[in-house]
């Protein structure tokens, strides 16, 4: 790891991390659209790596191999959320779509149902869940970067919060758990499973008995009604 004259051997970093950067992405690619190539993920995560190499400080106590794999992988969310995939359009309507859903939450006392919301955004089913596949392009990330994210629809070039403190702590983070309590029990599923249990669109989709595109639906729509949870007021203070 280290040259003749106790310096860190930059080359040798390289050579030993980029599996791991590979592994990384691989992991990754697997819960995307496939709209995602590997080789985007990978370039990202090299990125990081050299940032690590550049940045790393053995006196603040962390390995290098835990500070590489955390650059590599940030290096990477950050390359995703980069990518705005949404058209004005599409983000408009997404808006829409998140207010309709709030309203209609306080109108009912209960989630709407997708007919609910469809006919108050007045789309026909099939155009409303066309929206649902539009706006969940990329929407694929780690969950608590996702919700981050996800707060302002297609939001996506704003800097990252590494402690996530914004959504994860204390009040904020039990209103997180409350709205995802609050989501239909299909809905609710199928983020357990693809967040918890790590299964791949494929397998969540068998499970629901449900196509992929279909799964990308439920979860953007399930998306929207965190959202509108997480805008209303908090009932404290």
């Amino acid at each position: 790891m280290y040259t003749a004259k106790g310096k860190i051997d930059q080359h040798e970093l390289i050579t030993q991390y980029l599996p791991q950067v590979r592994r990384q992405a691989l992991a990754l690619q697997v819960k995307l659209p496939a709209s995602v190539e590997l080789d985007d993920l990978i370039q990202a995560g090299t990125l990081g790596l050299l940032e690590a190499l550049g940045r790393f400080d053995a006196s603040q106590g962390a390995s290098f191999a835990t500070f590489a794999n955390q650059r590599i992988r940030g290096a990477m969310l950050d390359e995703l959320r980069s990518r705005d995939w949404l058209p004005r359009s599409v983000r408009r309507h997404a808006r829409a779509m998140d207010e309709a859903i709030q309203r209609l939450e306080q109108q009912f006392g209960r989630a709407p149902e997708e007919r609910e919301i469809a006919a108050a955004l007045e789309m026909e089913l099939t155009e409303y869940r066309q929206l649902l596949s539009d706006t969940n392009n990329g929407q694929f990330l780690p969950f608590e970067e996702l919700i981050q994210d996800g707060i302002e629809p297609g939001a996506a070039n704003r800097p990252a919060d590494p402690s996530l403190s914004a959504l994860v702590d204390g009040e904020q983070r039990e209103r997180l758990v409350a709205a995802i309590e609050a989501l239909p029990e299909r809905e609710k599923l199928m983020m357990a499973l693809y967040y918890q249990e790590e299964l791949n669109l494929k397998e969540v989709g068998a499970v629901l008995g449900v196509s992929e595109s279909r799964v990308c639906q439920l979860h953007s729509q399930a998306l929207g009604r965190l959202r509108a949870r997480l805008h209303e007021p908090s009932n404290t203070g």
